[in-house]
Order: C-alpha cells, then structure tokens, then sequence
C-alpha cells in the first residue's frame, strides 16, 4: 500500500463517519453496495453459497450489523443468527459463521453479548459447525479475546477469533492464541486506529503480517489468511512451498464481490478458499471500509453509477 493509499483510506473513513454523507448513502447507495453484499435475506445468501460451492469455494456468513444500541437488537440478531446456523445445516452448504460481539450486545452489557453469543456457537456446535467471532475496533480486542477464551473454556471450542496485523500488540496476541489452541484469522486491519495503537506504515503492517502467518505455518497451526494483496498471497503460497507444508495446512480467505476471478482460480489450483459472504440491510459500516481499502473499489463503484 503506497503512502498515496494509505492517505485515500483514513480520508474515506472520516468522510464516511459523517452523518450527512451516511445519510446520502443509506438513501443512493443500497443498488451500488450490492456489489458487495449477496443479498438482503438469508435464503439469497443460501443460493449465492451454493453457487460458490459449486467452484470449489468454501464461504462463511455474516449476518451484517454492528453498533446496536438497545439489547432488543441483539436478541433479534441472536435469534437470526440461530435461523443461519440451521439454514447452513439444512442446506448442506460448506460454510461457517462469523459475527461481530457488538452486535450481540459487547458493547451494552458484556454478560448478555456473551450469552447471545454463547447460544449461537451451542447451536452451531450441535451442527459441528466453526463460527468465527469477528474482531472489531481497538476498545474491542481485549474484551473479543476474552469471551473467546471464556467459549473454549466452557468446551465450545468450535469458535475462534481475528487478529489484525496493524495492531502493536497483535504479535505477543497471536503467540498466546496459537498456544491456547484457539483458531485465527489473520487480516491487515480495515478500522482508523491512532499511531498509539496501530502501525502506521506500511511496511510496518506487512512486516507483522508475514510474521503472524510464519508463526502458524511453521508451528503445524491451521491458517487462514485474509487477503486480496497478490504480494501477501504469493508469498504464502512460497513460504509453504518452500518448507514443503501441504495446501490443505491453511486458506486464503477474501471477500464476496471483490477478485472473484481470482478466488476460482486459486480453488482450481488446488488452494483451500473462503469467501466471507454478508447479507442483511445494515450494510453502511461494511460497505464503506471496503471501499477505503483501495482506491480501485471506489473507482469500480463510480463506474457502476453510470451504467
């Protein structure tokens, strides 16, 4: 990421903080987000899984929301979250779960998020599905590690965490994750965090990045890595070779609506691949950090409003 990059980002994210440009938004830009959303309902959500499935993608599936500020929210968002886990199981799909702990409730009352949350990975369980619990903002880290510590503790050890590579504390998080057996995500980091908590520099980001997915694959620790970067990608996909580590010992994971091609591809030349699928209607706060990324999304989106 060039520092020309790194400048488009953080301004995007602060324009996009605005209300008057949310409001804009929410009212044009639902036809233009759908680029990066399969659908509004569950069952359209279904049907796009089982069209990656049928390349050889896994997915996992997000129902969006985060930032609620009553706990009925999370309730309804539990109890749809319940309603996904059944659908994944009844359909057959080769999918798992991700969710994000304020949407459960982290933020309102920590005890009620876990609960909400603790009833999902149950049900899930049940069904021997893996359900991801998202990590968001800095104020959240400690608090996500935590409740993912308290799960496998209580012997839901089908859950597992993200860890994001920008964070100054991320390299000691990922030792300590890798010797308490909980599963990882491995991203960049897409949230504006101050120099006091995240890297800034680039080099610095990608530095700690390579690190974090050296310490799993030359431990034996399944891995999955977040990226759409072809210079994180390949060098994974080197590192491995070199130290004859097998494919099937980590994937790449990447986002729907963005480097479709290259998702088929890497599947076809025997990669294990999963797309993070998100459906729903709160669709702002996702929307707008994938379109920070880079400038390319943005530049893709404009092109589309005038077609």
């Amino acid at each position: 990421m060039s520092v020309g990059t790194e400048l488009y980002r953080k301004t995007l994210l602060t324009v996009a903080g605005n209300k008057a440009v949310e409001s804009l938004s929410l009212k044009y830009g639902k036809k233009l987000a759908g680029k990066f959303i399969a659908g509004s309902t569950l069952e359209e959500a279904l049907e796009e899984i089982r069209t990656l499935n049928s390349k050889g993608i896994m997915a996992t599936l997000d129902h969006l929301g985060e930032g609620i500020t009553h706990l009925n929210e999370a309730a309804l968002y539990r109890d749809e979250y319940v309603r996904l886990v059944e659908g994944i199981a009844h359909s057959g799909a080769d999918s798992n779960v991700s969710l994000k702990p304020t949407q459960m409730g982290l933020a309102l009352d920590p005890e009620a998020g876990y609960q909400n949350i603790r009833t999902v990975a149950s049900k899930a369980k049940r069904h021997d599905l893996f359900v991801r619990i998202d990590m968001e903002d800095s104020p959240f880290t400690q608090a996500t590690l935590d409740l993912v510590r308290r799960l496998h503790a209580e012997g839901l050890d089908n859950t597992g965490t993200v860890l994001q590579a920008y964070l100054h504390r991320t390299e000691e998080d990922t030792r300590d994750m890798i010797r308490e057996g909980i599963r990882l995500r491995l991203v960049k980091g897409a949230y504006k965090e101050p120099a006091t908590v995240a890297y800034q520099s680039t080099a610095e980001v990608m530095h700690q990045f390579k690190t974090m997915i050296r310490h799993h694959l030359d431990q034996g620790v399944y891995t999955a890595v977040a990226s759409h970067d072809d210079h994180i990608i390949n060098w994974t996909k080197q590192y491995a070779k070199d130290r004859d580590i097998s494919p099937d010992a980590f994937e790449f994971q990447m986002l729907y609506g963005l480097r479709m091609s290259e998702q088929e591809r890497l599947a076809q030349e025997g990669y294990r691949i999963r797309c993070y699928v998100p459906y729903g209607t709160m669709w702002y706060p996702y929307y707008t950090r994938r379109l920070a990324e880079k400038p390319a999304n943005l530049w893709m989106v404009l092109k589309n409003m005038f077609r």
